[in-house]
């Protein structure tokens, strides 16, 4: 991967399909996150095809998953097709796994394998869609086995717009996505590199305050338009937090030239929007000039 050569680093995207055309999310969700994000009808496209649009607008991604088997019932999509998809497309695509923290040392055991011979960069968590407090000690053996594996973990923050609209939310509890959960995360393992993913209404402040506090815990503002971004984190990311915001999608249901459109007319100091566009996120992952992902 050529860093240099790159315009901007997409740190939340979604492999929602898989090459046998399975979802990564029954109907009834994705119905409801479609409805909440406006985003009738889009296309779910494979990852070769996100390569290519990636590609094209001289930009990276991260892709992932979510693993959430165990609260939905649902089939995920192979972390080790991902894994190896993301693999063909060395010069754009950097892959994430997903694994339900409620899979114990079986998942543990898969993390290890996924890093050491997939060549996987980090892990996506979901904690409301996959039914787990962040700081329930069923999850820390995963956790710790992320941290000595040195690379970071993002977890879903705030309101989901998945489940949104549908009975009992599809059984989906917000509560679990406060990040003032992952803080003590962050706590118990000091050098796991923690991404707060969203601006996450209703508790954007506690996210501010977590990132701020905790030297590795960055925020990644995907799933807004930034021209709904609240003031205080539009002010935080020009200031005090410039090192750790990233720049974030949530591709496909938003695009990234929607959201670098609208991000273009925020007042961002000049010095500070190349590194939340890229540099933050290329020395988060160990990124660097033209080696390989």
């Amino acid at each position: 991967m050529d860093v240099d050569a790159l315009t901007a680093i997409d740190v939340h995207t979604h492999a929602e399909i898989s090459k046998d055309g399975h979802g990564s999310l029954s109907p009834e969700l994705f119905g409801a996150s479609e409805e909440y994000f406006k985003a009738h009808g889009h296309r779910q496209p494979t990852i070769e095809e996100m390569a290519a649009y990636y590609r094209e607008r001289s930009m990276a991604a991260v892709v992932f998953t979510v693993d959430a088997e165990h609260a939905t019932g649902w089939p995920r999509i192979s972390n080790e097709e991902v894994a190896e998809s993301c693999a063909e497309h060395p010069d754009v695509l950097i892959p994430f796994a997903s694994v339900d923290p409620h899979k114990g040392k079986a998942g543990v055991r898969e993390a290890r394998r996924l890093v050491e011979q997939y060549g996987v960069r980090g892990f996506k968590f979901h904690p409301s869609i996959q039914g787990f407090a962040p700081n329930d000690p069923l999850a820390y053996p995963l956790y710790e086995a992320i941290e000595e594996l040195g690379v970071p973990a993002l977890f879903h923050t705030g309101q989901t717009g998945i489940g949104a609209g549908v009975p009992g939310g599809g059984g989906i509890r917000l509560k679990y996505s406060n990040p003032m959960l992952v803080d003590d995360v962050a706590v118990d393992f000091p050098e796991l590199r923690i991404i707060l993913a969203h601006p996450s209404f209703p508790w954007q402040d506690e996210a501010l305050a977590v990132a701020n506090h905790k030297p590795y815990v960055y925020i990644d503002l995907s799933g807004w338009s930034p021209k709904y971004f609240p003031p205080q984190l539009v002010r935080y990311a020009n200031s005090l937090l410039k090192d750790k915001v990233l720049f974030g999608s949530d591709y496909p249901v938003i695009t990234p030239d929607r959201w670098l459109a609208d991000f273009g007319k925020l007042e961002i100091k000049p010095e500070v929007r190349p590194k939340i566009l890229k540099d933050n996120a290329a020395r988060l992952l160990g990124l660097t000039g033209k080696e390989n992902a």
